[in-house]
């Protein structure tokens, strides 16, 4: 059975434009402080998952040619790891966002790398059918208005062969998952809001994982649009996990 479209809706929105719309906004406003949380709430251990996504695709990113592009990059910390496997002398890396303000910080990091900041909505990407060898999504993916819309969109735009990879949260059970539960659910919000002045949006964070569908549910939906060879690697006990599929 295939699983019902669904997508993020923060607090207040209640259409696919006013959630995207909520969203934008919402980055737009915690860009400024939004590297120093992310690290200190994940207790750095993003950036092993950055850095074990990218080495998923290693046969890909030491391709010269390849067109690679990074959406809903925010502040480029996962184009970072993917150009760390690129050659020197490779077709750059796009890396797009909708918020112009993560986008800019992201752009800032990588200004003198091998990568072009593209400002554009992932459901509606400037970019030619069949045209990209892999795209990846960190942390991004959850946030869209409509997911089916996206991994269509996705889908449109890699070519036959190309891969998806997708980096987000997820729920974990067990002893770990209560655990997690707590952090993310209670204190993380509390920090959050208490570092950044904008508690709204780390309320939103543990409202969007719980909302986002589990594993199965996103295989499943992957295999809908068309991706064939799909799986999900978790990653830290699930707390988040790699979705991979590829165009036939």
């Amino acid at each position: 059975m295939t699983p019902s479209a669904s997508g993020a809706r923060p607090a207040g929105a209640s259409d696919e434009q006013s959630s995207a719309a909520s969203v934008q906004q919402m980055f737009n406003s915690i860009a400024p402080r939004y590297d120093l949380l992310n690290h200190v709430l994940s207790m750095n251990i993003d950036r092993l998952w950055w850095w074990r996504t990218a080495r998923r695709f290693q046969s890909i990113l030491t391709q010269p040619a390849a067109s690679i592009l990074d959406i809903c990059c925010g502040t480029g910390d996962m184009t970072l790891a993917l150009l760390r496997r690129r050659p020197a002398q490779a077709r750059p890396i796009l890396a797009a966002d909708f918020s112009h303000a993560m986008l800019a910080r992201g752009a800032a990091k990588f200004q003198n790398r091998n990568a072009i900041a593209l400002e554009a909505d992932a459901l509606h990407l400037p970019l030619p059918s069949n045209s990209l060898n892999l795209i990846t999504t960190a942390f991004g993916f959850r946030n869209l208005a409509n997911y089916e819309a996206g991994l269509r969109e996705f889908h449109r735009t890699l070519a036959p062969g190309g891969e998806l990879g997708i980096l987000d949260f997820s729920e974990p059970g067990g002893i770990v998952g209560k655990l997690y539960a707590l952090y993310f659910r209670r204190i993380l919000p509390s920090i959050g809001a208490r570092l950044s002045g904008m508690g709204s949006a780390y309320a939103y964070l543990p409202a969007s994982v719980e909302r986002f569908p589990p594993p199965a549910e996103m295989l499943e939906l992957m295999r809908a649009v068309g991706f064939a060879n799909v799986s999900w690697t978790p990653y830290s006990f699930g707390i988040a996990g790699l979705y991979r599929g590829v165009k036939q």
